[in-house]
Order: C-alpha cells, then sequence, then structure tokens
C-alpha cells in the first residue's frame, strides 16, 4: 500500500517528480503541450520591472497566471496594452485563444473590456469575492 505525507513544505526535487510525471501523462493523452513562458514586462525609466504579465502557452492557448499595474500606472489602459501584446505574441505561436482569472472586480471590467468573456465563476473565493474564469477567442 502506498503511504501518505503531507507537508506544506515540499522539496523542489517531490514537486518535479509530479509536475514531470503529469507532463508525461498528458503528452501520451492528448501530445504534447509546447508549453513556452510568457511576458510583458514594464519598466520603469532605470530599467526595473515594475509590473506586467506572467503567464505560458500551451495546446493552443494563452493562460495569463499574473498580471500587476503599478497603481501610479492604473486607470491608463496599461492592462489592455498588456493583454494585447500578449496575446499577439501567442497568436504568433498559434494560439486560438487565451484565458485569465481573477478575483478583482476592476480587473474583471478591465478584461471585459479587452473582449474577453465569463465562463465560470467560483463564488466565495476569497471570502466575500468571487473567482471569474474568462476567455477570449484570437
Amino acid at each position: 500500500m502506498a503511504g501518505f505525507e503531507v507537508t506544506g513544505s515540499p522539496s523542489a526535487d517531490d514537486l518535479a517528480t509530479i509536475g514531470d510525471a503529469l507532463s508525461a501523462f498528458n503528452r501520451h493523452d492528448v501530445g504534447p503541450s509546447e508549453r513556452q513562458p510568457l511576458a510583458v514586462l514594464i519598466r520603469d525609466a532605470d530599467g526595473n520591472v515594475t509590473g506586467g504579465l506572467s503567464g505560458y502557452t500551451a495546446w493552443g492557448w494563452l493562460f495569463t497566471q499574473l498580471l500587476y499595474v503599478p497603481e501610479n500606472e492604473r486607470g491608463k489602459g496599461i492592462a489592455g496594452k498588456i493583454l494585447a501584446l500578449a496575446e499577439k505574441e501567442a497568436a504568433a505561436r498559434g494560439c486560438h485563444g487565451a484565458w485569465i482569472d481573477t478575483f478583482n472586480p476592476q480587473a474583471l471590467r478591465a478584461y471585459q473590456r479587452q473582449g474577453y468573456e465569463i465562463f465560470g465563476e467560483v463564488p466565495e473565493f476569497p471570502k466575500g469575492r468571487t473567482r471569474t474564469f474568462l476567455r477570449k477567442r484570437l
């Protein structure tokens, strides 16, 4: 019988073992993901990164994991510009769709202005908010 361990501090090697095994399974099941990282960086006058987008492309989709616009740059359409740049790169990589999730009402409106449509929600995630999942055809 298998043994189990619950931990809040798994080793990098343990996590890599799980990730590598799942990737191998998925390659066999649905084909290679061709996963590639994708970032759009905001830099200040000194060249320091102050925000941007971090995600990846895989299986013909752009997934935005993180998108952050510094407080002093908000309300200027920066999020839309960042998403447009990421979507253009994703399309150049052969992607046909993009998805993102958020529990921030401002971000939700920004994504919808960019043409993203809601395809799912998880209420009370976190408490008092709704996590919303959005997608867009590229």
